[in-house]
C-alpha cells in the first residue's frame, strides 16, 4: 500500500555534509583558495584507470561515480559523491595512477586542485596535514567496509548493506519507517553490488513479500532496518562510514 509520505530530504545534510565536518574552518579555506572552479556536463569523466592523477576535485554541487571494471568488462560502483565530497588519488608510491574510473551523473560544479599544489599546502601547514590524513583514514575504512560487505556475506548480505548505506545517506522519515529520497534502479543497484539486475530483481520481490521493504513511485521503503542488519551482519559502524 503507497505510503504517500511528504518529501522533506534536503540534499547536502546528514551523512552528505561531505569534508567540512573533518576540518576546521580555517584549514578548509586554505584548501579552498587553492581550488578552482569548473562546470561539469553530465556523462563527463573526470580520469580513467590507468592515469595519472594531476587533480583533486571538490563537488560544490552536483554527483559524481567511482567505478571499477571487471576483467570481464562489467563495471561495479564503489561511490557515488555529492556535495562537499573531495574525490582524488592519495598513494605515496611514485608514478602510481588512479585505480578506479569517475563518471559525472548530472550537470556538477566542481572544485580543483592541482596534486603538486596539495602537496606543498600539506608541507606548509602541519595541522592541516593531520587532520588530511585523519580524513583518509576514514575513506580507507569505508572502503574496507564496502568490500567486505560485497565478499563476505553474499548478494543479499550485500544488497542488505547497500539498502541500509541508503537510506543512512538519503533516508527521511516515512510514518513508522524510512524512504530513501533519492531514485535508484535495479540495474544501478546491481552495478553497486556486482550482482545482475535480474538477481536485484528477485531479491527485491523477495524482501517485499516479507514484508521487509516496500516501492512507491520509484522510491524504496525501508518497513524493517533490523531485518537488513541480520542478513548483512551490521556493525553499527558511524553514519560517516556506512554511506555510498
Amino acid at each position: 500500500m503507497a505510503m504517500n509520505c511528504p518529501m522533506t530530504y534536503n540534499k547536502g545534510t546528514g551523512a552528505l555534509q561531505g569534508i567540512r565536518q573533518y576540518f576546521s574552518e580555517e584549514n578548509f579555506e586554505r584548501l579552498a583558495s587553492i581550488m578552482y572552479s569548473k562546470q561539469v556536463k553530465k556523462g563527463a569523466h573526470l580520469f580513467w584507470e590507468g592515469d595519472l592523477p594531476e587533480y583533486w576535485y571538490y563537488v560544490k554541487k552536483g554527483s559524481v561515480k567511482i567505478t571499477k571494471t571487471s576483467d570481464s568488462g562489467s563495471n561495479i560502483t564503489l561511490y557515488r559523491h555529492q556535495d562537499g565530497d573531495l574525490i582524488g588519488h592519495a598513494d605515496c608510491i611514485p608514478d602510481s595512477v588512479h585505480s578506479f574510473n569517475a563518471e559525472v551523473l548530472e550537470d556538477s560544479e566542481l572544485g580543483l586542485i592541482q596534486q603538486k599544489d596539495l602537496e606543498v599546502l600539506l608541507w606548509q601547514h602541519g595541522d592541516l596535514a593531520v587532520e588530511f590524513m585523519r580524513w583518509l583514514g576514514l575513506m580507507h575504512r569505508m572502503t574496507q567496509t564496502k568490500f567486505r560487505d560485497l565478499m563476505m556475506f553474499g548478494k543479499p548480505g550485500a544488497l542488505c548493506s547497500l539498502l541500509i548505506r541508503l537510506n543512512n545517506s538519503y533516508g527521511e522519515a516515512c510514518g513508522k519507517h524510512h524512504r530513501i529520497a533519492v531514485k535508484m534502479n535495479n540495474t544501478e543497484m546491481a552495478e553497486m553490488i556486482g550482482a545482475t539486475r535480474e538477481s536485484v530483481n528477485r531479491m527485491l520481490s523477495e524482501m517485499k513479500k516479507e514484508d521487509v521493504i516496500d516501492m512507491e513511485s520509484g522510491h524504496v521503503i525501508i518497513k524493517d532496518l533490523d531485518y537488513l542488519r541480520d542478513v548483512c551482519h551490521c556493525e553499527n559502524c558511524p553514519k560517516d562510514i556506512c554511506r555510498l
